[in-house]
């Protein structure tokens, strides 16, 4: 008898008088295991000591000491009415009660007196509907569970693509996610200016993990350097905010979606101080998106605490006193003391994230029962969750300009990425991509092909990572390419090799992004002559080397552009101000130099083979004139070695001067608007 009640479903029957609960026993008690209470006060310890048991409970609402609506009350204000289904029964008429006991969350209504085949059809269908939606709500968290997971696979992957260019540890971004999720966490608790639900710090710590994704585009040998960055180098990689942000930008697809959204406003801004030291565009207090300031504090405390090529990891507590006393920048206050309330459990929290992390057995193991569904809607389930980490791995291949792919011998299957297989206009998936004459010999030599397959499977589990650099035909193009991929090995005793992930980039293109990088660390984007900063180095350097021979530094400010903004348009105003750099830079020879240095002031140092009103006039002459009617005029304050030396910031300082005294006069009196210091 107790082997055949524990199979049973149990309904608890709530009701004071014995001769309704007996009855309703009867009805029920042959399927069902029947509890009984006989008041609402005795109903809610029933339900808290076994509610997780429970099918059903049949309630009465008129009972002493606490009536039906008492125990709807407690089950709502302590969520088990979401738990368990309740079915009203009363003698009760009218339609306010029967309403009102709806709006508390009641599944049905039974009056008196029984009908026994009613009962029966109710009971049975709310106990059906009920263990519908409970599976159905465990199929939803086993989703959630399960998206949870494959974000996590692409963080890994992620992470794996810093890894291949930058020296930091593959758990940095791991890293910053999971402080950026505990800073954001607290924040809610301690503020009431943020008002963050889970789901958005989710999605803010998945975007976190976006933050480097510009340093793809940065020489390896300023990435990896170990050493200190020289300043031209450093500027080059303060660069990686605003390709990474304008990556996002610059995406066709999903430009609407807050992931992205989010990502852009990290990757931009995760640089950017409180006090406005920051970078990229000096932004101060908060006009710094609350996402980029926290994950701006995870970046710096990760750093400090893990070993980089140029350092050794400084201990969990001195890194907290660091940030804490100011020595790593400055923060947000309400930031930085989230970060010093929880800085006792973050060890803690970081160590949980990295045993967690998944690895390719995990992998095998997920698609191996995922790809064999126990039932339909299981794989329904699985083939939309596979979609859609699909298209995350599409979204993060497009951003990285590499060609993608993965390769596994049984079955032999080579797998593009989206954006690779259009670059190489081949189908994202070939199956026995090495047979004779497959669509892969038409792309790379055969001879290449055998080399790079018998250095792959030569790899060893201590040397994973192989290299190979060959030609392939790319857009009907011969282009160098360099192959780098991991090989993949079964987890069985004999460990067989199975395959390989990896990626080919295009050295030409890298090469091109590299100039251009380099062209953008030292040239002004408007104008495309050399920036100040690059400009200054360029002088003292010639200066250094041309010892001897005379030149002059002039500061060039253009008269009236505020007046070209308000008469056309500040694009107006950008166009004089290139019309006026294009034909200075024409006049500029090889051992002079010519820059913008900011808004409406240019530099120009000039060789002295004539004296230095000519020099100056040299200049003039170029840069005045008529451009679409506006008349262009300037002022100009020199300084020349002949008579202050080669030292730039003297040159600089007194060029400065002649220039404030030019401006002060104006360019009315011509004698006066070229000052020489």
């Amino acid at each position: 008898m107790s082997k055949e009640l524990e199979l049973k479903q149990k309904i608890l029957i709530v009701d004071d008088s014995e001769m309704n609960r007996a009855i309703l026993a009867d009805m029920l008690e042959s399927e069902y295991e029947i509890i009984e209470a006989e008041n609402g006060t005795e109903a809610v310890a029933v339900i808290e000591e076994c509610r997780a048991e429970l099918s059903l409970i049949l309630l009465d609402i008129v009972m002493p000491e606490m009536d039906g609506f008492g125990v709807l009350e407690i089950m709502n204000k302590r969520e088990w009415i979401e738990e368990v289904p309740v079915i009203m029964i009363s003698s009760e008429s009218g339609a306010a009660p029967v309403k009102r006991a709806y709006e508390m969350g009641i599944s049905d209504y039974i009056s008196r007196p029984f009908d026994s085949a009613v009962v029966h059809r109710r009971v049975v269908n709310t106990i059906m509907l009920y263990a519908k939606q409970k599976k159905l709500a465990a199929l939803v968290m086993e989703q959630i569970d399960e998206n949870e997971k494959q974000n996590a696979l692409m963080i890994d992957i992620l992470s794996h693509i810093v890894e291949f260019r930058n020296g930091e540890s593959g758990l940095h971004v791991l890293h910053i996610r999971i402080l950026t999720e505990q800073i954001l966490k607290h924040l809610v608790q301690i503020s009431d200016k943020h008002h963050f639900n889970q789901e958005e710090i989710s999605l803010i710590s998945m975007a976190s993990a976006l933050h480097d994704i510009g340093k793809i585009s940065i020489p390896g040998e300023i990435l990896n350097k170990p050493g200190r960055l020289t300043k031209e180098e450093f500027d080059t990689m303060k660069t990686h905010t605003t390709i990474g942000a304008d990556m996002l930008k610059n995406l066709a697809f999903h430009q609407d979606e807050p992931l992205v959204k989010e990502a852009y406003a990290i990757c931009r801004w995760h640089h950017e101080r409180y006090d406005g030291r920051g970078y990229p565009d000096g932004l101060k207090g908060d006009d710094i998106p609350i996402s980029a300031q926290v994950v701006a504090l995870a970046d710096v405390y990760d750093a400090l605490t893990s070993e980089r090529v140029y350092k050794k990891a400084i201990p969990h507590e001195e890194a907290v006193r660091m940030i804490c006393n100011g020595e790593c920048g400055t923060f947000n206050p309400l930031i930085l003391k989230c970060f010093n309330d929880i800085a006792d459990v973050l060890p803690d929290r970081l160590k949980e994230c990295n045993p967690g992390r998944t690895n390719e057995q995990e992998l095998q193991e997920i698609l191996e029962n995922k790809l064999q569904p126990k039932d339909s809607s299981a794989s329904e389930r699985t083939l939309r969750l596979l979609e859609k980490e699909r298209m995350k791995c599409s979204f993060y291949a497009s951003m990285s300009d590499e060609i993608q792919f993965e390769y596994t011998l049984f079955p032999p299957m080579l797998t593009l990425s989206e954006w690779g297989a259009k670059k190489l206009r081949l189908p994202e998936i070939i199956m026995d991509p090495f047979k004779e004459n497959g669509p892969l010999y038409s792309l790379i030599e055969r001879g290449d092909i055998a080399e790079f397959l018998r250095i792959l499977t030569e790899a060893s589990h201590e040397k994973p990572v192989v290299k190979y650099d060959c030609k392939a035909n790319i857009g009907g193009e011969s282009r160098w390419v360099s192959i780098v991929c991991q090989a993949m090995w079964s987890f069985d005793d004999e460990s067989q090799f199975t395959g390989a992930i990896g990626k080919a980039v295009d050295i030409h293109e890298s090469r091109m992004r590299i100039d251009a990088l380099e062209k953008m660390a030292s040239h002004d984007s408007m104008t495309g002559l050399y920036n100040y900063d690059y400009a200054k180095n360029q002088i003292q350097e010639l200066l250094k080397n041309r010892e001897g021979e005379d030149y002059v530094l002039m500061l060039i400010d253009v008269d009236g552009i505020k007046k070209a903004n308000d008469m056309k348009g500040r694009e107006f105003g950008d166009k004089v101000l290139i019309h006026v750099a294009k034909h200075m830079k024409e006049i500029a020879g090889s051992d002079e130099v010519v820059a913008r240095i900011s808004g409406d002031e240019f530099l120009f140092l000039s060789k002295c083979d004539m004296d230095l009103d000519s020099a100056a006039e040299k200049v003039a002459r170029a840069a005045e004139g008529e451009y679409e009617g506006f008349q262009i005029s300037v002022c100009i304050g020199m300084a020349g070695t002949r008579n202050m030396g080669t030292n730039y910031n003297v040159l600089f300082h007194g060029a400065d001067a002649a220039l404030r005294a030019a401006k002060k006069n104006g360019p009315k009196h011509r004698e006066n608007y070229i000052k020489l210091m």
